[in-house]
Formats: structure tokens, C-alpha cells, sequence
């Protein structure tokens, strides 16, 4: 079988469809996915769960990947059109064996593709079983099977979770904040219009309309751009916040009431200090990427500061294999540890964020300005040559730094700055993420390793 093996990424699927994924493609994977769950699980008869975004090109992969399932001896639990934490639950709460999200997250419309997981909503990812599936699809030689599975179509989940993740919170006691929600034509409208459906809240909804042309802006956050029309809708409406999901709905970001974006590592030392304080002593995940305002507020409240790898899927492994109860990710992404399973909870991030500022009863842009304390370059994209080579040449110029990590690229550490740069998993790229404890020396810092990186 010939197939372009770069869509297999270290975190998912993800291709153009159909120059690189097409119906083929999309068999041979399912297959093979099977062909994998099954060399796990040792059940005669297994149910995979099947959810999928509004792409245009979801329908052909959603048809295609049920016949490869079927095919297989597998029973389809059919969830249709759900955002990707939607579909975690799904997996992970009714004890299915494994699924496949049809989605391509934040990418452009060209693209589709699959996110993978095991029992529990476990993630596959390149380092459990990517890159073994992806061996599978490329031999082409599948397990025969006696007997066909069937579909099951399963509804009313969003009830379910909306019932186990809002445990413990005070839903009631959330004011009636006026609110800007952005959903740039994608998953994250669904989410939003069943959690705040008998809450008090004015919502101003921008882009709500599902098109998988996102003929409004690309449904990526992290890029500032695509906050823009929230912070402009924000300040001309007077609203108390702005919300900002990706594509697929697992991403979230946040605007205060002045326009101004609400860095992540301030937002998820605030979310792992609530969850910490349900479980103290607890530990916390976060990503290398620097945000040096979490580990102190973790470590303010007596837990234990954790930092893993970038990327959903490593982060959820490592919580798992830690027992954090709660983890954060500079992309946006807010994991909680659950009874049933480890994985993105948006419902209890934004709810449980959204009792917490009821009771302070304060604008937003004052609850997080005591922790706006260290300055950021944010992420920067370089092209360059020889990757390994620059990296090393970075090691070299700061080998006198109080302490450097090779946990994921290279994070170097001394006492007034720190960074984390490390390569792309698709490109000739490095990526450079920069703090420091003044805005002179983070814009000073910056400059001169963008320099020495670029020659």
C-alpha cells in the first residue's frame, strides 16, 4: 500500500484530504487500528467508538472508516457529530475498548484526519502505537474475520458528561456574566451552546454557524490573530469575557474585559490551584514550554509541579502514569483526572473557572494581574538548516546555566531567564519560547538567540 507516511504525527493522523488521505488511506488505517486493538484486548467481540467533526470531507472518511471497522469483527458505537472531549467521554465513561475521532482539529479546511485511542480514551500516540498502526496500513495484510460487526448509534452523551463533570461545582452561584464566544464556524459551538444552556449567561455568539469551509478565520487560537474579532467584540459589546475554542473543541483560550488575551500559564496555575485544592498534595502536569508563574503557583498551594513533554497526548501518558489529577498545556488544552479516565474537560474547566470568578466578584483583568509578574517572547518559528547541529550549539554557548533539560528540545535555565527551544516535529523548524523576570531582558534575551539561531 502506498501512503504518504507523514500524516502519521507523533500526537495523531492528520493529512490533505484526499492528495494524502483519501478513502484508501482511510481503510487501511482502520483496519490496521483494529488489527491493533485487538492485539491488546483479548475480547471476541470489541465496540470502537466513532465521532467526527462538521469537514467537508468527513463524510467519506466517516463511511469508509465504518466498513473497515465492520470488516474487522468490531461493533461501531456511532456518536456522530461531537467535538474531540466529547468523544473521550464516550470512550472513556460507557467502557468501550477504543475509538477514532474524524477530525483535523485546527488545520485548514483542506485537511482530516484521526485521533486514536485505547479504553479509558487513553491516547495512542508515536511513542504506544502511532507508528505500529501506521506499519500495519502500509503491509495491507489484515486479520480475516467470521463474522461482521454492527452499528450502534449512541446519543444523549453530552447529558452524561454535563452530569459527572460539573460535580462538585456551584453552578448556581455563576453570575450572569455577558460573554463573547468565537467558534469560527467549528466544534466548539456545539460545546458551548449545551454548557451554558441553563446558565444565566448573555452569550454574543461570533461564528456559530458549523461549516467546514471555515469561511470565517482558521479555527486555531494559538495563532493571535484569530482572537482579534473576540477582543474586538469584547471591549464595542462591554462583555466580562471572551472565549476562544479550536477547531475540534479541546483548546480553549480566554480574553479579559479589556480585549487582552489571558496568558495560559496564568490560567492554568489558577485551574491547578482549584483543582489542588480538592486534592491536596496532588501533582500537576504542565509542558516544558517556559511559564515559570505555573510551578510557582502550583508550588504556593502545596502540590507537586510536574513538566512533561509537549503535546495532548504525552501530557495525558504522563498524568496517567503519575496519578496527576490535573494537567495544563500552553496550546490551551485542560486535562482532568476522572474515575473513568484521564483526558480534556472543557466543561469543568470553564464552568469551574466561571464559579471561581463569580465569587471573587472582580473584573477578570484583576483577578490575573498579581501574576503577571514574568515576560514572555512567545512562540517563534525558525527556519534552519541543521537542527540537531543549531541545538547542540545552543547547549554549547549556555553550559555555564544554572540547570538545561533535554526533556523535550532543550530547556536551559539561568536566574533571571529561561527558555525552551526545541524542533518541529514536520519541518526544518526550531521553536524558541522565551521568559524572563523583566521586559528588557526577555526583548534583550530574545534578539540575540533569534540571532545566533538565524546564522
Amino acid at each position: 500500500m502506498n501512503i504518504d507516511t507523514s500524516i502519521f504525527k507523533a500526537y495523531d493522523i492528520r493529512g490533505i484530504y484526499p492528495s494524502q488521505l483519501d478513502k484508501k488511506v482511510a481503510y487501511h488505517i482502520g483496519r490496521a487500528f483494529c488489527d491493533f486493538i485487538k492485539s491488546e484486548n483479548k475480547k471476541k467481540r470489541l465496540k470502537i467508538v466513532v465521532g467526527h467533526d462538521m469537514r467537508i470531507s468527513t463524510p467519506p472518511l466517516k463511511k469508509v472508516i465504518f466498513q473497515a471497522l465492520l470488516e474487522s469483527g468490531v461493533d461501531v458505537i456511532d456518536i456522530g457529530l461531537v467535538s474531540t472531549p466529547t468523544y473521550y467521554f464516550a470512550v472513556a465513561y460507557y467502557g468501550y475498548d477504543g475509538g477514532i475521532q474524524i477530525s483535523a482539529s485546527h488545520n485548514p479546511k483542506e485537511y482530516n484526519g484521526f485521533k486514536l485511542t485505547r479504553a479509558s480514551a487513553v491516547p495512542i500516540s508515536g511513542d504506544t502505537g502511532i507508528y505500529a498502526i501506521r506499519d500495519l496500513a502500509l503491509k495491507g495484510v489484515f486479520n480475516n474475520v467470521s463474522a461482521k460487526g454492527k452499528i450502534i448509534k449512541k446519543k444523549n452523551i453530552f447529558k452524561d458528561l454535563m452530569k459527572v463533570q460539573t460535580k462538585g461545582i456551584d453552578l448556581k452561584s455563576i453570575k450572569p456574566f455577558k460573554i463573547v464566544a468565537d467558534a469560527a464556524n467549528a466544534m466548539g459551538a456545539v460545546d458551548i451552546n449545551a454548557m451554558f444552556k441553563n446558565l444565566p449567561i448573555k452569550l454574543i455568539r461570533l461564528n456559530f454557524k458549523l461549516d467546514g469551509n471555515f469561511p470565517s478565520h482558521q479555527s486555531d487560537p494559538l495563532q493571535e490573530k484569530n482572537l482579534i474579532p473576540t477582543q474586538e467584540e469584547v471591549i464595542r459589546s462591554k462583555a466580562d469575557l471572551g472565549i476562544v475554542p479550536d477547531g475540534d473543541g479541546d483548546r480553549y483560550f480566554l480574553v479579559d474585559e479589556k480585549g487582552k488575551i489571558v496568558r495560559q500559564e496564568i490560567l492554568r496555575g489558577i485551574m491547578a490551584q482549584l483543582a489542588l485544592k480538592e486534592n491536596p498534595g496532588a501533582t500537576v502536569c504542565y509542558d516544558i514550554r517556559p511559564g515559570r508563574i505555573t510551578k510557582d503557583m502550583i508550588e504556593a498551594v502545596g502540590g507537586r509541579a510536574l513538566v512533561t513533554k509537549v503535546g495532548h497526548s504525552l501530557i495525558k501518558e504522563q498524568m496517567i502514569k503519575e496519578g496527576a489529577v490535573f494537567g495544563g498545556e500552553s496550546s490551551g488544552h485542560y486535562f482532568y483526572k476522572f474515575d473513568h479516565g484521564t483526558f480534556e474537560s472543557p466543561v469543568r474547566f470553564l464552568l469551574k473557572f466561571l464559579e471561581y470568578i463569580s465569587k471573587i466578584d472582580k473584573p477578570l483583568s484583576e483577578i490575573i494581574k498579581p501574576y503577571k509578574i514574568y515576560f514572555h517572547s512567545g512562540e517563534i518559528n525558525t527556519k534552519v538548516k541543521n537542527v540537531e547541529k543549531k541545538l547542540k550549539e545552543v547547549v554549547k554557548i549556555h553550559k555555564d546555566a544554572k540547570n538545561i533539560s533535554y526533556l523535550d528540545g532543550v530547556t536551559i535555565e539561568c536566574d533571571d531567564y529561561w527558555f525552551n527551544i526545541r524542533p518541529s516535529n514536520t519541518e526544518a523548524l526550531l521553536r524558541l519560547k522565551l521568559g524572563a523576570k523583566s521586559k528588557i531582558l526577555m526583548k534583550e534575551k530574545r534578539d540575540k538567540l533569534l540571532s545566533f539561531i538565524k546564522n
